[in-house]
């Protein structure tokens, strides 16, 4: 079959999709940047920042499996619209606080702090149902031969928003201020509802029987520690970003080391997705890559070597440039990862799969804030990033050695074998 790297967005439903995934993110960078800035305005100290992560990486994580179960139970589509009714819902709440803070309603300091992380933990309860019902539908809404192809797009144009939104996010603060910055942010969330219910499911999953909670997170666990390859992926990224990511001290750089301002941390925010989004044309325009699991460690590995030179940069522009590289590698590891659930996974299990994908990934996330703001405290911040990026380094080395399924795996097929389908 010949490569038509188009052939997705030929398909209606999918580009319903594409367009939720694109408002759906940008509300939520636009949200994160203020939130961060906000929050550091209030207390100007990193340890505040990494507990804004650890607010949303709790529920997030606790309710993963549950949520993975209902995903794969349960109209994916529906539990995907009630998510982002609450997400809107919380943007506005946040909008809300805000501007009682601007007119002395709320106290500020610890009252305001505790409002603003209250509104995040029910962010990540949203955000623990919504991705593994949304990663699921996806596999819904095209022909299982588009998988791979589909996959692409779909984190091409996440990271599209996530070019747009940081930027958006930092000109708003800077222009409007955080209200006006939330106003927008609930706005998107509710355009992506809007979108959402425009999808028409064209490759519906199998109906099975009925399970119970715990039978259906047993048997997704099983399916995954059966198979090194999907350990292997999932412990590498969530090792890599947890020890390798300084978004959360993205605010303390652009304050008090490039001197660049809400403005500063905007383009901060946007490089790596810069990268990303120039790395993700070309894995959607060309044929799925052969040497896969060589490329995704390479791509990590030169992640880690960023982060380094991130920490140690003082210009503006060259910090920006190395983020941008970094965005680019941390790409191929996005994309290899989503493409093995995505092909390699059956489809009702989809969302039971997700879910752990998302606590292995989302907790590198949230955690990694809370450890990034942990260890620039103990070590200062930038020592605690060039440590981080230098372990990342290792770990990847380690994990390629340990995982020779990684190393040895070729081209991500678009039909897995009998073995592979095995629950």
């Amino acid at each position: 079959m010949s490569h038509d790297p188009y052939a997705p967005l030929r398909v209606a439903g999918f580009r319903w999709f594409v367009a939720s995934v694109l408002t759906m993110a940008m509300g939520a960078q636009i949200q994160g940047v203020v939130v961060a800035w906000q929050m550091y305005a209030l207390t100007h100290d990193p340890l505040a920042l990494g507990l804004v992560g650890l607010a949303e990486a709790v529920p997030f994580i606790g309710l993963a499996l549950p949520a993975g179960h209902v995903a794969d139970a349960h109209d994916r589509r529906r539990i995907a619209l009630g998510m982002l009714v609450v997400l809107a819902l919380c943007a506005f709440a946040l909008a809300a606080l805000s501007f009682e803070v601007r007119r002395g309603a709320v106290l500020p300091g610890a009252g305001a702090k505790t409002c603003i992380y209250a509104v995040i933990v029910v962010c990540g309860v949203a955000r623990s149902f919504l991705l593994p019902a949304r990663n699921a539908l996806s596999a819904e809404v095209v022909p299982r031969a588009l998988y791979a192809r589909a996959t692409a797009w779909r984190t091409g144009v996440w990271q599209i928003a996530a070019v747009v939104g940081p930027a958006v996010g930092g000109v708003l603060y800077g222009a409007v201020g955080p209200t006006a910055s939330y106003v927008v942010a609930g706005t998107l969330m509710a355009a992506a509802f809007y979108t959402v219910a425009h999808i028409r499911v064209v490759a519906p999953r199998p109906v099975g029987p009925r399970i119970t909670l715990a039978t259906g997170v047993r048997e997704g666990l099983a399916f995954l520690f059966a198979r090194r390859l999907f350990i292997g992926a999932m412990t590498l990224d969530l090792l890599a970003v947890l020890f390798g990511g300084a978004v959360a001290l993205l605010p303390i750089f652009s304050e008090e080391i490039l001197h660049a301002g809400p403005q500063g941390l905007g383009l901060l925010r946007a490089a790596p997705a810069i990268g990303a989004v120039v790395m993700s044309v070309a894995l959607a325009l060309r044929p799925p890559p052969r040497r896969a699991g060589r490329t995704f460690l390479a791509g990590v590995f030169v992640f880690g070597a960023t982060i380094v030179g991130f920490a140690l940069s003082r210009s503006l522009a060259l910090s920006v440039a190395i983020l941008a590289v970094g965005g680019a590698a941390d790409m191929l590891s996005i994309n290899f990862r989503s493409t093995i659930v995505q092909v390699l996974v059956p489809p009702e299990m989809m969302g039971r799969v997700s879910a752990v994908n998302q606590i292995f990934i989302g907790s590198s996330n949230e955690i990694g804030a809370f450890e990034s703001g942990v260890a620039a405290r103990l070590l200062g911040t930038v020592p605690s990033v060039v440590v981080g990026g230098v372990i990342t380094l290792v770990v990847t080395a380690f994990i390629g050695w340990r995982v020779p399924e990684l190393r040895r795996l070729d081209k991500i097929e678009a039909e897995p074998d009998p073995g592979v389908r095995a629950a």
